[in-house]
């Protein structure tokens, strides 16, 4: 471990006063330093040890050229910014370098200050990029189709579909009740699609006030209207060669519905109080919990825009309609919070919380179901969380449906949640009239905690009788 800590520099030059000046300068500045002193060698270096942060390289070489040097390390596919450095303070020679890839060009002898200057900056611009690229892999394998959570025959044709569209350039319209993960598919597809290193620009077209929409996505001049003290890009501009997701498109504006149009027509606009288009490269992903068609037939939505949007639609099924994915869900958020909370144990649902996951009806979807997850992880005392952490809302969401026939027995296709439900229920009752309705004695009898039993009774729809010792 070496006490540098601005960068590594690779300096290739043949002559030695060169080299101990560059040392001394870039050490001086906490710059590390490795010296070559031939072609090959420095080749050889630059190749297979480092990483360098940039590489400081002479014109004149005893065993060859610096612009050989250069075309050798771009064959090899070594990404290090070079700067050339020469003794003949040639302009043709400056261009031709640069137009081979050097990042910038120094003649002998050098300004040391601008040297440093410029130094510093590579490097700052070469670790930002870095760790811009590092966070676009790390978003795309967050949000690649296997972090997609879902195991059921619903959310794999989804999946088959969304594998079919990403590579393309096609509009598309996720539709889906609210929350059940309309964004993270349009996260998905940018992920996966050539555009991938592009800006993903995500705009909650409900949440932007109408008359400042049009603003937003397409920008405005100065002066426009009050407030607009300076000039301002839009999402559609800075999303350009990336990809925009437009949520909740059925809010809108008719006016902005035009405006909007002409972009996927033309892929071009006109910024709020300009004259002069603007063009752009930019594939649009729209989402939306309304029904189009509806509102297009009531006239508040333009119907060549729906064809426009509607080019592939993605229907995103209700988690009322995958149950199945109940479990996996549960698992995958779980892992999530309990990471996220520095849980020292893994925490999961016992059997009668599970069941009572199974039987709700989730208006509000995955959205709704990741948040009593997380609620169970911050109120886990250990790594076996009850009901009892449940929101009031879940637990008095309704009793459960047991299906019967016209006797009153179990219907011939009972699921087992209703089989099991059943038996719960005539135990729980067995329990209840033996102690005169007391809950308190029927949660002794029954050997389970009392709010166990009060939960049962709510969600089996049983009828409390007053108590005859009350």
């Amino acid at each position: 471990m070496n006490n540098y800590t601005k960068g590594h520099i690779l300096v290739i030059d043949d002559e030695a006063d060169i080299r101990e000046s560059l040392f001394d300068l870039l050490s001086l500045y906490d710059y590390q330093v490795t010296m070559a002193t031939t072609a090959a060698e420095g080749i050889e270096k630059a190749s297979e040890t480092g990483p360098y942060d940039l590489i400081l390289l002479d014109l004149s070489l005893p065993d060859g050229t610096g612009m050989d040097v250069l075309g050798v390390l771009q064959a090899r596919g070594v990404e290090t910014p070079v700067f050339l450095i020469t003794a003949y303070g040639s302009i043709e020679i400056a261009v031709e370098a640069l137009k081979r890839g050097a990042a910038d060009y120094f003649s002998k002898p050098w300004d040391n200050e601008k040297l440093l200057i410029e130094i510093e900056r590579m490097i700052s611009k070469r670790r930002l990029e870095s760790e811009n690229l590092a966070l676009k892999r790390a978003l795309k394998q967050r949000y690649s189709f296997p972090n997609i959570v879902g195991k059921s025959d619903t959310m794999l044709r989804v999946l088959d579909l969304v594998t079919q569209v990403a590579s393309s350039r096609a509009t598309i319209l996720v539709s889906g009740e609210t929350g059940t993960g309309k964004e993270l598919i349009a996260k998905a597809i940018h992920a996966n699609s050539p555009r991938a290193d592009e800006p993903f620009i995500a705009v909650n077209s409900g949440s932007v006030p109408p008359e400042l929409l049009e603003s937003a996505l397409f920008g405005h001049m100065k002066g426009t209207f009050t407030g607009a003290v300076a000039s301002k890009k839009g999402y559609f501009e800075a999303a350009d060669r990336g990809t925009i997701f437009l949520d909740e498109i059925g809010t809108i504006s008719l006016e902005t519905q035009a405006k909007l149009l002409r972009v996927i027509q033309e892929k071009e606009f006109m910024p709020v109080g300009s004259t002069e288009t603007v063009r752009v490269d930019v594939r649009i992903l729209a989402a939306t919990n309304a029904d189009l068609r509806r509102l297009v037939d009531e006239g508040k939505f333009r119907e060549d825009l729906y064809y426009r949007l509607n080019v592939i639609n993605i229907l995103l099924p209700p988690l009322r309609e995958r149950k199945s994915d109940i479990p996996l869900l549960v698992s995958y958020f779980f892992a999530r919070y309990c990471k996220e909370n520095e849980k020292p144990f893994e925490v999961r649902f016992d059997a009668e919380a599970l069941q009572l996951l199974m039987e709700y009806n989730w208006p509000g979807n995955v959205r709704e179901l990741e948040n009593v997850v997380e609620r169970a992880v911050v109120l886990a005392g250990g790594p076996t969380v009850s009901a009892e952490v449940f929101p009031e809302q879940l637990l008095h969401a309704g009793g459960m449906r047991i299906r019967r026939d016209e006797t009153g027995h179990l219907a011939p296709d009972a699921s087992l949640f209703e089989i099991v439900a059943d038996f719960e229920r005539r135990k729980i009752i067995e329990a209840l009239e033996k102690c005169s309705y007391s809950q308190t004695e029927a949660a002794e009898l029954l050997r389970i905690p009392l709010s166990t039993v009060n939960q049962k009774i709510k969600r089996l729809s049983i009828e409390i009788k007053k108590s005859v010792r009350s």
